[in-house]
């Protein structure tokens, strides 16, 4: 029988830089599942504070007219990498579908590799404040290492290479990036009620609500939405501790759960080729530049 550490100490027998996707993936379909899906959740959310890339996803429509296939293709993408890795057909052919979509706009590097920190550090502050225990410097620098392994294989220069440098990579960015766009702050509005419609309708604003208790004060100021009072980020909070006190004292899982496994994943009762996720922009059409006005530094097509 797996004890509930047992995972950790097999984690801690593994070399971080060599066997970075064995441990990427014990951590996050093993000790935490749930967990780490509401982080990468946040961690995306957190990217259209930057006005550049709220407003390129609000001139897409992507995320606002059709805001439940769009989560379910990026989730299901990222996903395939995870459970498959990187050197087989499917992980070779969703990395392909990411460079694709992201070729297809004008993109800088700088925000690309922003995108890529909210990955890592994101996680990392989630478990600190919800977890049923913290991510430990193992798990922390495979992370680094599988993220910076994505991050090549989508072509971004000068990426992070330890835990830290995303860290303050990402902290760095926010600081000088962070700001108010309208266009950002319809995406935003079109997240918060994707999230609040997989719940039964009547609960709908006391998701919303407590998804906002959920936001710093940075994220709160650039999309221009009021500070949520004490008592419901206390008790937003406060819950959220008190569900990693009930898992830790749970027995461990004892399958992987992947992202594809995920109720909130609605878009495809019959399945799915990783092929045929995503967009296929069509140049000059909802924010998608024409050939020629893309910048050198995109990714390579895989």
């Amino acid at each position: 029988m797996v004890q509930r550490y047992d995972r950790l100490k097999e984690i801690r027998r593994l070399d971080p830089e060599r066997d970075f996707l064995e441990i990427y993936r014990l951590t996050v379909t093993y000790e935490f599942p749930w967990d780490v899906t509401r982080a990468l959740e946040l961690a995306l959310y957190r990217t259209y504070a930057v006005p550049s890339i709220g407003r390129l996803l609000d001139e897409t429509a992507e995320l606002t007219e059709r805001t439940q296939k769009r989560y379910d293709d990026t989730a299901l993408l990222l996903d395939a990498v995870v459970e498959h890795g990187f050197d087989t057909e499917e992980g070779r052919t969703a990395v392909r579908r990411i460079n694709q979509m992201h070729r297809s706009y004008d993109i800088s590097n700088d925000d690309m590799r922003y995108v890529l920190c909210t990955f890592v550090v994101t996680p990392k502050r989630w478990l600190d404040a919800y977890g049923w225990r913290r991510l430990s410097d193992h798990e922390l620098r495979a992370f680094a290492a599988y993220y910076r392994t994505l991050g090549t294989r989508m072509g971004i220069k000068d990426l992070p290479q330890s835990y830290e440098d995303f860290e303050h990579t990402l902290d760095t960015y926010e600081h000088e990036h962070f700001g108010w766009d309208e266009g950002a702050r319809r995406v935003s509005d079109a997240t918060l009620a994707l999230m609040a419609s997989w719940y039964p309708a009547p609960l709908a604003p006391l998701v919303r609500g407590a998804s906002l208790a959920l936001l710093d004060d940075s994220l709160l100021r650039a999309f221009r939405y009021d500070r949520p009072g004490p008592v419901a980020r206390g008790l937003t909070r406060g819950a959220l501790r008190l569900r990693a006190r009930a898992v830790r004292l749970l027995p461990p899982r004892r399958k992987p759960h992947y992202a594809r496994q995920n109720p909130e994943i609605k878009g495809y009762p019959d399945g799915y080729e990783v092929a045929s996720l995503g967009t296929f922009p069509t140049p000059g059409v909802r924010g998608c530049p024409v050939p020629g006005h893309r910048r050198p530094t995109e990714a390579p097509a895989e």
